[in-house]
């Protein structure tokens, strides 16, 4: 068997949950193992509870409601404190696939520990494909993924003051 490769999902556009979804759909379909790791996120996106069902492990939450710039410093280290037991806790199970939603931002915010994100993408075992989605990556992030896709955005409906759709956004 192979290592496994390395999928990075990032930039400003829509579409980087997405497409680990239904990447996470098409190897659930195939009879393999899936882990999901949602970092800053409440756990209430609407594809969750379907990967449930269909026999994903889903990790997923964040000390309150707030975004990471009104967190006071205490609802940030109890964030980072989930974050880090919610990877830890992924990493001791089975999978084919491990899927880092928003690992990006995780680590760009001092949400999640740099040594723990590394271990859980450079030193996985073998055979396990790991997606990472966010914004920025990090530069090993980069340069550890077999796959790049940057989503960027031409055009988006917040820009005329839509905002965003349940079971469309989220």
């Amino acid at each position: 068997m192979d290592k496994g490769l390395v999928h990075l999902y990032y930039g400003e556009g829509k579409g980087k949950t997405t497409a680990a979804m239904g990447l996470a759909l098409r190897a659930l379909g195939q009879g393999m193992r899936v882990v999901v790791v949602q970092f800053l996120k409440s756990g209430t996106s609407g594809e969750l509870e379907p990967l449930r069902r269909l026999g994903a492990a889903v990790h997923s939450g964040k000390a309150g409601a707030k975004f990471t710039f009104q967190m006071t410093g205490e609802e940030k280290a109890e964030t980072a404190a989930m974050h880090d037991r919610m990877l830890r806790e992924a990493l001791t199970e089975e999978c084919d696939l491990l899927i880092l939603d928003e690992l990006c931002a995780a680590r760009q915010t001092g949400l999640l520990d740099e040594a723990l994100a590394k271990r859980a993408v450079l030193d996985r075992p073998t055979g396990r494909e790991i997606v990472i989605t966010g914004r920025l990556p990090e530069a090993w992030m980069l340069e550890a993924a077999d796959y790049v896709t940057e989503m960027r955005c031409h055009r988006h409906p917040y820009e005329k003051g839509i905002a965003a759709r349940k079971g469309i956004e989220f």
